[in-house]
């Protein structure tokens, strides 16, 4: 990161704005239909020109060109306007995550993350899918702690019964203490 003197953060911040409202109306203007009204008259007007052109290398050259130039540098605005978007959907997404009491707030800034480290989470997250549908109620685990611990509370009622039912088959009326 490049330390900016006090003396141009102010320069710097109105260029950062500047760029950042151009980025948001061009991106915006280009998804409309005005933006593609105008786009296919280009292409119409182009298409129709091309007669009175001999339909010659200039005049292909011409589309070409422009369509690759436009394309270029949308690309690199999209990606902006998308970046923006995905940071303000993290955002939120961790402010649902940290003020619900269920969640797990293991997930906040997991985008961050490598795919390995994702692809082991979504396995984690199946192996809860899988605890939740052995309760018959998918709906009552609420996070990964609570399936846990609702599972490790399962598995010890489980063990205890197994060990109580094996000692009322063998004569002894009385279950184990744990």
């Amino acid at each position: 990161m490049k330390t900016i003197p006090n003396d141009n953060r102010e320069i710097e911040k109105k260029k950062h704005n500047f760029f950042e409202k151009f980025a948001n109306k061009i991106t915006n203007w280009s998804g409309s239909s005005t933006a593609f009204t105008l786009a296919a008259f280009i292409v119409i007007a182009w298409a129709i020109s091309g007669p009175l052109f001999n339909y010659s290398e200039t005049w292909q050259l011409v589309i070409n060109t422009g369509t690759t130039i436009i394309t270029f540098l949308m690309v690199f605005l999209i990606q902006k306007s998308q970046n923006k978007d995905s940071k303000a959907i993290q955002l939120k997404l961790n402010e649902l995550i940290a003020a619900n009491r269920y969640t797990s707030n293991r997930m906040v800034d997991i985008e961050d993350l490598t795919e390995e480290e994702l692809d082991s989470l979504h396995k984690f997250y199946g192996e809860l899918a899988v605890l939740a549908k052995s309760e018959g109620n998918i709906h009552k685990s609420h996070s990964i702690d609570a399936a846990k611990e609702l599972f490790e509370t399962k598995r010890k009622f489980r063990n205890i019964s197994k060990v109580s039912e094996e000692s009322n088959r063998a004569g002894n009326l009385t279950p184990p203490t744990n």
